[in-house]
């Protein structure tokens, strides 16, 4: 599948440039793309094989214009935040009058592959017809941070995403008045499972999806149930137990911070110190002094 830096080349007249982070959860596929612009601009946005759904995320000069024709305006005025729902196959153009740069994030996705990959199914009303510039917070919140997350090489980026891409699919699914949260957690067979596969793979990345399918729920359900269950979601839970082991080997072993992080999964010492010391308000050296004086 083309990006969006590559689809627009070479570049549309005042484009000066084009850049794109990508990455997949769930078989959704996740683009970060930023337009920078010296002048009015118009190009074409539509993909034919896949659906969309799109999110404002960053935007300096002239508000930009989802248009389904090219050269006449959207219908519908401007929102902030505002979100698009772009059926395969419909054409989408972006315009603005004097734009400097644009940032937004696409899902690209084909529904019923996801359908089959959430173990739920969408509502065919909310993804057959387009829908422009409209508004959601909640849903917004969602698809910005899974874009925060596209160039975050951690383990548990994999369950946090994955987690992300259920939430926001649930909640285009759900009909209005739906109740789509319980307090109902997992059966103490169900939470015995998923637990000993989580630290049977630590520190490796695992898929929301196979824990689900541990206990034959949906990724949806699974994640409230198990956060019912533990009061932490699946990537805290990874990340705590990842964690938690590197304070053994801080106290029972002469293993570097390096030989530390490796071992439980992070990029560096780097990455590993600021994970620790948000969770235990120290840097592994200091927690590491203070407990062998």
């Amino acid at each position: 599948m083309e990006t969006r830096a590559e689809r627009l080349s070479p570049l549309p007249e005042n484009v000066v440039g084009v850049s794109v982070a990508r990455r997949k959860w769930n078989g959704v596929c996740v683009d970060v793309n930023e337009v920078r612009s010296s002048g009015p601009t118009a190009h074409p946005l539509f993909l034919a094989d896949y659906t969309r759904l799109s999110a404002l995320l960053e935007e300096v000069g002239a508000p930009c214009e989802p248009r389904l024709r090219e050269g006449r305006p959207c219908a519908i005025g401007y929102v902030p935040r505002q979100m698009n729902i772009m059926p395969a196959g419909m054409p989408l153009w972006g315009y603005s009058a004097n734009s400097r740069m644009v940032r937004d994030a696409v899902l690209i996705f084909d529904p019923s592959t996801l359908d089959e990959r959430l173990g739920q199914s969408l509502r065919p009303a909310a993804l057959d017809a387009p829908r422009l510039r409209f508004a959601d917070d909640r849903l917004w919140t969602l698809v910005r941070l899974l874009a925060e997350a596209v160039d975050d090489d951690d383990p548990a980026t994999q369950l946090y995403g994955d987690g992300l891409t259920a939430a926001i699919f649930a909640a285009l699914g759900s009909r209005r008045g739906e109740g789509t949260s319980t307090r109902k957690g997992l059966a103490p067979w169900q939470l015995r499972r998923v637990i000993d596969f989580l630290e049977s793979r630590l520190p490796e990345r695992v898929e929301l999806s196979v824990l689900a399918a541990l206990v034959d729920l949906s990724q949806a359900h699974f994640s409230r149930a198990f956060k019912a269950s533990t009061g932490v979601a699946p990537y805290q839970w990874q990340l705590q137990a990842r964690l938690q082991r590197a304070q053994a080997m801080l106290l029972t072993t002469q293993a570097s911070l390096e030989q530390v992080a490796e071992a439980t999964g992070f990029a560096d010492a780097v990455h590993f110190g600021k994970a620790f010391r948000r969770v235990h308000g120290a840097t592994p050296a200091m927690w590491r002094r203070d407990r062998k004086r």
